[in-house]
């Protein structure tokens, strides 16, 4: 994997660049969408291809406990599993463990239950290490533990060290195959501990960089402090990766502060609940104002749903519950987030990124700085 840092605008920290793969090139900044068990809900990999997206996400933790990496690679690797042949990322599930009940934190690694048959399950670096290789996306995520928030500081930076410990078990576990290996920064709240993470994972020189732990209910004041803090240390000529973030505010703050890839389950989550973005903020279809609405999700959208059918239709398909509700919604959510990511990039190469992320926000959140109703 290669990055090539093209150019920053001129007016803040926003960068343009491209990474490249065996898989394909991937411009940057860009938004992943997510397939946790190798599959997007509810869309096919043909699908998934016709609304932009260059690079998807998987998730390591579920896909170990099912179908299990063994099998994925006697299948020819995930790409060929799920039929993708473009680059995909799999996350280590280290938010995933730590998000469980009971399970057991050591300094080498974590005891966890088997969510279904309640077997005990131990991972630590080199194992979560060795299941992504298996599985053989393109970029691989080191094995972390994630802090929750709020979190003290004593605890933070026990654990934070603990994160730069394993990042190095990460390394020493890879073996020569084509996958990038990144480090996931830690570190809470505390700018000092986000500070000293990123200098020393910096030191390791890793194909490219993450920040994790701001999706676990810090909000946005703390994210871009954060991300604000962090990104600065992080090397230029690296990919800097947001982990699980976010809502269109979210990445436009953090692309200002020199982020360049996203991921989120926000866009076909909202959409299997009726919730869609247009440019004017979200919008509810089950609501009975969309029973008699004939325009489009979104009028200033092109993407196959807002071509073909209008509010009141999906209202319809939400209302008699069936499942073309959440593919035509789906499609449409993840349209809008990757026709943003290309006109951030297109901003930014204009040196006008804070022009447009004013006016996106201005329209999207209305003046008042509250959504307003579409």
């Amino acid at each position: 994997m290669l990055f090539k840092l093209i150019k920053k605008d001129k007016q803040c920290a926003a960068r343009l660049g491209v990474v490249t793969t065996s898989r394909g090139e991937i411009p940057t900044p860009i938004f992943m969408p997510v397939a946790t068990h190798g599959a997007m809900k509810p869309l096919t990999p043909a699908q998934i291809e016709e609304t932009g997206a260059r690079i998807i996400l998987s998730n390591t933790y579920h896909l170990h406990l099912q179908p299990g990496e063994g099998l994925v690679k006697k299948a020819g690797g995930l790409h060929k599993f799920m039929a993708w042949d473009k680059p995909i990322l799999t996350d280590s599930g280290g938010f995933q463990v730590f998000s469980l009940p009971n399970k057991r934190i050591t300094a080498d690694g974590v005891f966890f239950k088997h969510e279904v048959t309640g077997e005990e399950i131990y991972l630590d670096p080199a194992g979560a290490t060795r299941i992504q290789q298996d599985l053989g996306a393109d970029i691989i995520m080191a094995f972390d533990e994630c802090i929750p928030y709020p979190c003290d500081k004593a605890y933070a930076e026990q654990s934070t060290h603990k994160t730069i410990r394993w990042l190095k078990q990460c390394q020493n576990a890879m073996t020569d195959n084509g996958q990038a290996l990144f480090g996931i920064v830690q570190g809470s709240v505390y700018e000092e501990l986000r500070i000293m993470c990123a200098r020393e994972m910096r030191k390791l020189d890793l194909p490219g960089y993450a920040i994790g732990g701001v999706s676990v209910g810090e909000g946005l004041e703390l994210l871009k402090k954060v991300v604000g803090w962090t990104a600065p240390h992080l090397p230029d000529n690296k990919p800097r990766y947001l982990m699980g973030v976010g809502l269109p505010e979210d990445i436009l703050e953090s692309v200002e502060r020199g982020i360049d890839m996203f991921d989120c389950v926000i866009p076909t989550r909202y959409a299997r609940s009726a919730t869609l973005f247009t440019r004017r903020g979200k919008i509810r279809l089950t609501n009975k104002n969309y029973k008699r609405d004939f325009f489009p999700v979104d009028p200033s959208c092109d993407c196959y749903t807002c071509r073909h059918f209008t509010r009141a239709y999906l209202h319809h398909l939400f209302v008699a519950n069936e499942v073309l509700s959440a593919v035509l919604s789906a499609l449409h959510n993840i349209h809008f987030y990757l026709t943003m990511m290309a006109e951030i990039r297109e901003a930014i190469a204009n040196n006008r990124f804070m022009e447009y992320k004013g006016a996106f926000l201005a329209e999207y959140l209305g003046n008042t700085g509250k959504k307003r109703p579409a």
